[in-house]
């Protein structure tokens, strides 16, 4: 399947380019797993916006695929939301017409309304079409270097020096993570506490909404080679407490059921 997806310079969903999608339900027979999907953005409304696009014209972007689709916990109007995979943007800008003609195919029947819907199914063609008008950017996905879970204890530790007035080092081994996947796994999770339900936002207000940290099921310490991480099933919201519990000792890492187990018996 192909299907071009729309994104919008102003928004009621916080998704991030690469890697959230949000749409109405009735698009979910064009966003199946495994779509491959062409961003696009309508004209320019908002100069303060021109920045941060390629063009101010209707124009492409970027290609992607779809990972899994979701309902939206979070809307009142039966909305979903799509992990994004593989994704690289243009260098340069595909614009929608080429030679005063459209790129996409615009059927008859839909001529004074085809551009309102934010999610357009295309054939193949169309998507070779496209594809063949960009300059690729072959990169990489971003990848952040974050403390690894293994020495999550320590970390703290590591900032701090022992000796005032003097200069020091700590080092301490780090494992690249990509961060999509933590804002992947709140989209698809929440943001409160898989072990003990501790919620940041609702105990300390406004100024914590959102606040979690994201654990590993495997360490990334563990992995013997890089690997592609289901944030479904690979990554849990774990509060700073529950986490750090987990990681206390060296030689091994607490379970969910473990920690919850842990919490059941001294909360009586």
């Amino acid at each position: 399947m192909y299907t071009i997806i729309t994104e919008n310079d102003e928004s009621a969903w916080a998704d991030e380019t690469g890697v959230l999608y949000h749409f109405p339900k009735r698009y979910q027979k064009h966003l199946k797993p495994g779509t491959k999907v062409i961003y696009y953005k309508g004209t320019l409304k908002n100069k303060k916006f021109s920045s941060k696009r390629l063009s101010d014209a209707p124009h492409y972007f970027a290609i992607a695929k779809i990972g899994k689709t979701y309902p939206d916990k979070e809307s009142s109007k039966n909305d979903f939301f799509a992990t994004i995979t593989d994704f690289i943007p243009f260098k340069e800008a595909v614009l929608a017409k080429y030679e005063s003609k459209y790129l996409e195919t615009i059927p008859d029947s839909r001529k004074s309304n085809y551009w309102r819907d934010g999610v357009r199914a295309i054939d193949e063609d169309t998507y070779q079409l496209i594809i063949s008008k960009s300059r690729i950017n072959k990169v990489s996905e971003q990848k952040t270097a974050y403390i690894s879970d293994k020495n999550a204890e320590h970390y703290q530790d590591s900032l701090e020096s022992f000796s005032e007035g003097k200069a020091s080092k700590r080092y301490v081994t780090t494992y690249e993570r990509n961060p999509k996947y933590r804002k992947q796994a709140i989209a698809i999770h929440g943001d409160s506490c898989t072990a003990c339900g501790f919620n940041f936002g609702e105990f300390y207000g406004e100024y914590a909404e959102g606040f979690i940290h994201i654990h590993h099921i495997v360490p990334v310490s563990e992995f013997e080679t890089p690997k592609e991480i289901d944030p479904e099933t690979d990554l849990i919201p774990l509060c700073a407490n529950c986490h750090c519990v987990v990681h206390r000792k060296k030689d091994k890492t607490l379970s969910i059921h473990e920690i919850r187990t842990l919490i059941a018996d001294n909360s009586k």
